[in-house]
Order: C-alpha cells, then structure tokens, then sequence
C-alpha cells in the first residue's frame, strides 16, 4: 500500500493538470503514463549503460548523439528526462513536444522496448511551457519520494492508485472492478506457472496484473529460477484484448510497470469474427461489459449458433467457453440476469454450463460492491470447460459484505465474507452438511435441472422467518390511552408555565 504521503503528492500532481484544462481522468492517466515511460527510458538507458561498463561491454545508447527524427538530425543526449528537465520551461516545452514525443513513437522499430508499440498513436497534450514545467518538478518529487519507499511494488501501487479515479463508467458499460475483488477471483483459481492466461474485456488489465502479483507472490522460486517458466510468465502468458484504445495504452502500461515485459495486448473486438481463438487459453479471469452498442452483424457466427442473442453478458459467457482449452477454468462476474433470466437464450447459456462443462460456483455479491460506478446486482461464475459435462453438485454463496460500506463511499469495514468465501471454496468437499440457511450450501445438478437450469441463490435459499409475539390489543389500546393522560398532564404543566 502507498502512503499518506505519496498520496498527496500523487493529488498534487492530477490538480496540476486539472486546473491547467485536462479534466478527463483518462487523458491525465494517458499523459502521466508518456511521461513516467520517458523517465524510466532515461533510467533503464543509465542502468544498461553502468551495467555494461562493470562487464567491460560496449554499449550504444538510445540516446545517441545524434538522432533522426524524420527530416531532422538532433542530439539525443537533450531527449534524456535527467537533461531536459532543468531546461526553461519554454525549451523544455519545445523538446518534448518536437522531439521527444516523435522519438517514443518512432521507438516501435526497436525490438528491445517493450512499451514502444504501445506509444505508435500517443498525443502530447500538456496545453502549456508553465503545466509542463510544473509537472516534470512535481514528478521528479514523487519519484524521489517513491525511492525512499520500502517495497516491492510501490510504482505498480502508484498507478492503481491512479487508475482508481477512474470513476466515470465508458460508453460501452465498462468500469473498473475493485482490485479486492479481483484480487479474491484470482485466490479462487489458484494459478500455476504453466497457464496461459487471458481477460477478452482486459481494460486497464486489472486481472491480468492480480494474476501476476498472485504468481510472484506464490510461485515466485518455480517462475524466475526456471528460464523456460520466466520467458513464459514475461512473453507467452498474459493475454488481453480490448476496443478503446486509450484502456489498452494504459493497460499494456499498467502490465509493464508490474514488471511484465511482453503482454499480448491488443486491439480485438472479442466478440466478433477478428477474434480467431478457440481452445487455446488455460484460465479466463474477466469482467465483461453488460451493456453498450452491439453490432449484430459482426458478431461471430459460431456464437450465435450457440447464442442467438444481443445481450453482450451471454454472449461473452459462450465465448469464454469457445477460447477455453479442455480442462480450463474460468471465473466472471455477470450481472444477475444471467442466473435466472427466462429467455430462450438466457436458458441456453445456463444449460451450457451445467450439462456440458463443469459448473462449479455461483457467488452472489450485494449490488454495492461497484458503486460508486454502478449499482447493478452482480455474481460471479466459476467453471471448468469439459465438453462432456461433470457437474455434480454448484457450490453457493451468498456474499453479504466484502469488507467495504456498500454505499458510494466505500469506506473499509470489519464485515467482510472475502476470507471464509476463499476458504470455503478451497473446501468444498466439507460443505455437504450445511443448511440451506447458512450462507454458503450445495445444490444437485438435478434440483438445478428440474428448476429450468435457474442459478438465482434465491430459487434454493431458505430464509428462517421467527415468530414475534405481540401483546393483545386490548393491552396495547391500555398503553395508548395511559400515554395519551401523560402527554395531556405535561400539556398542562407547560401552560402553566406560560
């Protein structure tokens, strides 16, 4: 976790850019990533540099002392974040913008940056020589202070805490999943350093670098003493696919500054025919758009065979079990609907689950658990892809709390299910004797299919109703009227007084 303090710094520098004219979280985040990129270029390059000097290499700089920047010939040395940075504010203003942003862009032929592609279309957008200025002085402070912070992670805790103010929910109903939330998904899975991981809706990537902090933490010896593991973990394992181009620059950034090297994150419409995989992954972790523009024609007709529908939450649970390989695993958050709906779709895709994979849990959240984005009632659906069917009993849990207030203001609380839903679910083979009161139960598959494949914790939990006694009228009618003398000799002892 970051301090207080860096906190603060953190504030200090979005109002910089707030109060200069750049209100979109968005484009704060976009030009906040450009700029920590071309910092850590000058460190990396400084780093590789001191490195080969210690081995007696040589070394060419990417800042060599001359560069082509199309038509012109400049000196690479003035790109350096350690030289430009005590430019005046209008030189400073001039180099970035002519040089120093065309020269990340122009990085994409260079086969050793890892960021570079993700730079092809960036915009310089800092309005101002004086923002700029002000920006690169409050940067250089909060990378000073995030040196003198003990811990693995502090630049990754830095940009979650940015993609936190990402509060405004997208056109096409996305908006961010709380990191606890993935983070307690991931937990469930349990991941191994052999899968090949992807999230079709990826965003900001928020379960793609939940899963690499689960593997560093868990199988961290298995993964990076192993050259074939650690070339898989950093180019072969994470894989994201995303529409808007601006979530996919900030999620490849995000996986990067988690120390990913090479995530496969790219431009896709996953729903659509440009979307070619199918049996391929061993694990999906996503939270899928709900809502939002579809257009039918492009749909891919191997869905559709499956799922004639245009509800975006359906079709994404079939195309979740089409890219899974056999024995592949997924967890989802779907809206409500999903579990009970009574379209013919709706139907189709509960069936799918049930009579030809494994299903294997339903947990269902409170309808808090995205506010302040949304208020939508949501479940998460945990399966394993079989082709030949397997389920026997679902593994429910009704969640009540998730250790945060449930109103728009979040705030951490001692209530939270998180911790008894991980062991329990890890467990399951103890959860056969659990009433149907309590708040995790199994259900048979055939107390499912006699329910028309309903998956709604409602249609199966029972809810002890206890007796209250009243009194009798008469003595309530008693009460009333003895109350009724009080208040009129009190009435009377006040107009005394008057």
């Amino acid at each position: 976790m970051i301090t207080g303090e860096l906190k603060n710094r953190i504030d200090s520098l979005w109002e910089i850019f707030w109060t200069g004219g750049l209100t979109n979280p968005l484009d704060v985040i976009e030009q906040m990533t450009y700029l920590m990129f071309i910092h850590d270029l000058d460190d990396s390059d400084n780093t590789h540099a001191k490195e080969s000097a210690m081995l007696g290499l040589s070394y060419q700089s990417i800042f060599s002392k001359e560069l082509s920047l199309g038509e012109r010939i400049v000196d690479g040395t003035q790109l350096k974040w350690s030289v430009f940075h005590d430019f005046p504010s209008q030189k400073m203003y001039s180099v970035v913008q002519e040089m120093v942003f065309p020269f990340i862009k122009s990085l994409h032929s260079d086969k050793n940056s890892a960021y570079s592609k993700y730079m092809d279309d960036a915009i310089f957008k800092i309005p101002t020589p004086l923002m700029l200025s002000k920006i690169v002085d409050s940067m250089d402070e909060l990378y000073q202070q995030m040196a003198g912070i003990n811990g693995e992670d502090v630049r990754g805790d830095v940009y979650e805490y940015l993609l936190s103010k990402l509060s405004n929910s997208g056109v096409n109903g996305q908006f961010r999943t709380p990191r606890h939330i993935i983070k307690m998904m991931v937990d469930l899975m349990e991941l191994g350093a052999e899968d090949v991981i992807c999230d079709p809706a990826c965003g900001t990537s928020g379960f793609l670098v939940a899963a690499g902090e689960y593997l560093r933490a868990n199988k961290k010896e298995e993964i990076f003493y192993d050259k074939g593991k650690k070339d898989h973990y950093m180019n072969h394992m994470f894989h994201g696919f995303d529409m808007d181009r601006t979530m996919l620059r900030i999620g490849a950034m995000n996986m990067m500054t988690h120390g990913i090297d090479n995530p496969h994150i790219e431009y896709r419409d996953s729903l659509s025919d440009q979307n070619p995989d199918r049996n391929q992954y061993s694990l999906i972790l996503a939270n899928p758009p709900f809502k939002g523009s579809l257009d039918y024609d492009i749909v891919s007709t191997d869905l559709l065979k499956k799922c004639k529908t245009k509800k975006t939450e359906l079709l994404f649970v079939e195309l979740f079990v089409q890219m899974l390989k056999i024995g592949g695993r997924c967890a989802c958050i779907v809206p409500d609907g999903v579990l009970f709906g009574s379209s013919k779709a709706h139907k189709a895709v509960r069936k799918e689950l049930v009579e030809n994979q494994r299903l294997e849990a339903i947990i269902s959240m409170p309808s808090g658990v995205f506010k302040p984005y949304a208020g939508v009632s949501t479940g998460i659906l945990i399966f394993t892809k079989t082709e030949h069917g397997g389920t026997d009993q679902v593994w429910f849990y009704d969640m009540q709390a998730d250790g945060r207030s449930l109103d728009d203001k979040r705030g951490i609380i001692e209530e939270n299910d998180i911790p008894d839903i991980i062991e329990r679910f890890h467990n399951r083979d103890k959860e056969g004797d659990r009433e149907r009161t309590e708040k995790s139960f199994l259900v048979p598959k055939q107390e499912i299919i006699e329910n028309d494949y309903d998956l709604s914790i409602n249609k199966y939990k029972k809810v002890e109703y206890v007796a209250v006694e009243y009194p009798p009228t008469s003595e309530i009618m008693d009460k009333i009227m003895e109350l009724d003398k009080q208040i009129a000799l009190e009435l009377q002892e006040l107009k005394k007084l008057l």
